[in-house]
């Protein structure tokens, strides 16, 4: 297992080890308060745990090498993963939202509302430290699975604020509606949150252009071009897991031998590579010089040139992505 996966997964260990704690907590200012907005919260706990013992899971398959049957590796799960979270994070939101609508119309009788809005408050503070810490080391190793958990994480961080607002609002004011009114507002919130997810989750299932990705690839190509590499289009960006697949066309001059050509190749590659951190899978392929290619190939001394040279290609996200030849 690499170094980077290994991280990974014992940040998703320590989460999920400090998550039934706080699973516990919550379940505790239950039974002491009777409060049913706090069992919601309670029981999204539940779901926390669920998704992060699937989410481990992803991670480690992710770790997998490649075989016959997955060419790219296993790092696909991960987007599973992470639409699986968004869709419980949905419905979490509407159970939330269904249970303070029906609590307009049975208001709970609830006890002890101090210590339980200081158990639920704790939980929540904890909930957005470890929610912070997952979508820190997802960020740094491009780990959707970690930054879907991370924000689970932050999404009940918000819902516990909310209730415990209700709470405290209720145990000065006695007005117990507005318990439902807060969990309301948070359970959207939280819907929302989920919708990302899915969002993002689909994404990467379908292999959605990642823009971010290839403006970086983009920014280093434009910082290191060489004169050779005289045209580049039908770039493209697969992401697995944390690992990412490349593929483009480059046009090189017809006249290299195929050695020459092959170490101009492993010079983008290098590159790139490097820039994300060896996580990168980059096949190129070269086409040969036309006589059109002239007009905007930078070499000076080329012998063999047939028309003079008048612009240079700037390479950005509107003509690398094409599959077709600049002229």
């Amino acid at each position: 297992m690499e170094k980077s996966t290994q991280i990974q997964t014992k940040a998703m260990q320590r989460v999920l080890a400090i998550g039934i704690l706080v699973m516990l907590l919550k379940f505790t200012a239950y039974f002491v308060t009777h409060s049913n907005a706090i069992l919601s919260d309670a029981l999204e706990s539940i779901i926390n745990i669920t998704a992060g013992a699937f989410a481990l899971y992803s991670l480690h398959l992710t770790a997998k090498p490649k075989d016959a049957d997955h060419p790219y590796g296993h790092g696909k799960i991960e987007f599973i993963s992470a639409g699986f979270e968004g869709g419980l994070i949905l419905i979490v939101g509407l159970i939330i939202i269904v249970k303070s609508l029906t609590n307009f119309i049975h208001p709970p009788e609830v006890h002890r509302l101090d210590f339980g809005a200081a158990l639920t408050a704790l939980a929540g503070l904890i909930n957005f430290f470890l929610g912070r810490y997952l979508i820190a080391v997802g960020e740094k190793y491009k780990s959707i699975t970690l930054e879907a958990d991370g924000k689970h994480l932050l999404s009940d961080t918000w819902s516990s604020l909310g209730l415990v607002i209700g709470v405290v609002v209720i145990y000065f004011t006695q007005i117990y509606i507005l318990d439902s009114v807060f969990a309301i507002i948070f359970g959207l919130i939280i819907i929302y949150t989920g919708y990302q997810l899915l969002r993002k989750s689909l994404a990467g299932l379908m292999d959605e252009a990642d823009e971010e990705t290839l403006k970086q690839v983009i920014d280093v190509l434009n910082t290191h071009r060489n004169e050779k590499w005289i045209d580049m289009h039908n770039l493209r960006v697969q992401q697995y897991g944390s690992s990412y697949h490349m593929d483009c066309h480059i046009t090189l001059p017809w006249y290299d031998d195929l050695l020459t050509s092959h170490e101009e190749l492993k010079n983008i590659e290098t590159l790139i590579t490097e820039k994300f951190h060896h996580r990168v899978e980059f096949f190129i392929h070269p086409d040969p010089c036309l006589p059109f290619s002239c007009k905007i190939c930078q070499i000076s001394n080329c012998k063999f040139r047939q028309q003079d040279f008048t612009h240079k290609v700037e390479w950005n996200l509107s003509n690398l992505l094409d599959n077709q030849k600049h002229s």
